[in-house]
């Protein structure tokens, strides 16, 4: 790994090989790897690089397994990169439970916007903890807005709580969704409707056009009642990233939202999500210490036995690994 400074020198110059080891920096877990991480950083946001101030639109994109979010994504960032944009790809991936790498292939499943020099694709491993997710994508995402892509994708897998965890590091959080999947009801049962800014049915071609519409229709009905008289009201719309149908029309809408927020509301939600993301970090740190701590070490088995067995309540094996890293 190369040294701090070699580094930055190197995100500057947009060498995609520094970005990547940037990345794989801020990733890692490794005690020393975090303090190299802290100083990388720290350079790069005192440069106004990162941050509140930076120019980057960031945008967080989440949809069930299978509503054609990497094939959205890679329609939506080939326009982009056509454009002048450079793009930024972060696909915030289910971990193996063994090597806690991912376990989805982005970059295969994009080949077209991996192979486009303006681009860059990365996946990211949650590590299995919202703890990882917070700490490495937004950190990821400052190492890219530092290497001067102007936009910042997030790909979350659609499964969990790790959209909360996005919406709360993104300008725009873009909800995609199917015709004929009952997604209007799941949407609403996991809160996702409470954070979109802006939802589109994707794969609305062919046959599926109509069904696609009036699944737009429904959702619009739905929002209605979940988020009442809000000043932003999320649109519905359809669009297909496989036929490159929509797509622009979806990109408007986000542009859309971020100049409904305009210069002084992203800078202050931009604030806030520093403050929050202020707080995960120190519990994301608290618990590597807790994971390194010698005398929690030291009764680990003895406790994870007890608690096995039975003999030893939950609550209390809690209050005496506590006890024992407070020692």
């Amino acid at each position: 790994m190369p040294e701090v400074p070699e580094l930055v020198e190197g995100i500057r110059a947009r060498r995609r090989a520094a970005v990547s080891q940037a990345i794989t920096l801020v990733e890692s877990t490794k005690a020393e790897h975090r303090t190299a991480a802290r100083e990388l950083l720290t350079i790069l946001a005192e440069e106004g690089e990162t941050g509140v101030q930076s120019p980057a639109i960031r945008v967080g994109i989440s949809g069930v397994p299978g509503v054609g979010k990497s094939t959205f994504i890679e329609a939506l960032g080939s326009r982009l990169t056509a454009e002048g944009h450079r793009v930024g790809v972060l696909a915030v991936d289910p971990s193996s439970v063994r090597t806690g790498g991912s376990v989805l292939g982005d970059k295969t499943r994009m080949s077209r916007l991996s192979a486009d020099a303006n681009a860059y694709i990365r996946p990211s491993p949650t590590a299995g903890t919202l703890g990882g997710v917070a700490r490495a994508t937004a950190q990821s995402m400052a190492v890219l807005e530092a290497a001067a892509y102007d936009v910042v994708l997030v790909e979350t897998v659609g499964v969990g709580q790790s959209e909360i965890t996005v919406s709360g590091m993104v300008d725009t959080f873009l909800f995609l969704t199917l015709a004929r999947t009952g997604d209007q009801l799941q949407g609403i049962k996991k809160g996702i409707l409470e954070i979109a800014d802006v939802i589109a049915v994707n794969k609305a071609d062919g046959d599926d056009e109509i069904p696609a519409k009036s699944a737009a229709r429904e959702l619009a009905g739905a929002l209605r009642l979940v988020r009442g008289h809000d000043e932003w009201a999320p649109p519905v719309i359809t669009c297909s990233g496989l036929a490159d149908i929509g797509v622009d029309e979806v990109w408007q809408r986000v542009l859309a939202h971020r100049e409904h927020l305009g210069s002084g509301g992203l800078a202050a939600k931009r604030a806030d999500q520093q403050l929050e993301f202020t707080w995960a970090l120190v519990r994301d740190e608290l618990d590597q210490r807790l994971r390194r701590s010698a005398k929690v070490r030291a009764i680990r088995e003895e406790i994870s036995a007890a608690v096995l067995s039975g003999d030893l309540p939950a609550t209390v094996a809690a209050d005496r690994i506590l006890a024992a890293y407070d020692q």
